[in-house]
């Protein structure tokens, strides 16, 4: 589970439809835009737009995320 701080950057990100990149702790990266945050069954995710597609991400795969553009929120945040 990640903390509220933490969840408040990704509402942000949401909002704003920010360019986001994932790293996520298998190491595997992600690019995409951020759409929205949901959850079901006990379960936190972020929907990232890669391309036409979208992706639901579970929070807890999340190492970091990283603004690709600029604004005046944050640059990175760490969820491990």
């Amino acid at each position: 589970m990640i903390s509220c701080h933490q969840h408040d950057y990704i509402e942000i990100a949401c909002l704003y439809r920010l360019r986001l990149q994932l790293t996520l702790i298998d190491g595997e990266t992600l690019e995409g835009i951020a759409r929205d945050t949901g959850s079901r069954q006990g379960r936190e995710w972020l929907t990232l737009s890669i391309g036409d597609e979208e992706h639901e991400i579970d929070l807890d795969r999340i190492r970091r995320i990283t603004a690709l553009d600029r604004n005046p929120h944050f640059e990175a945040i760490d969820l491990i």
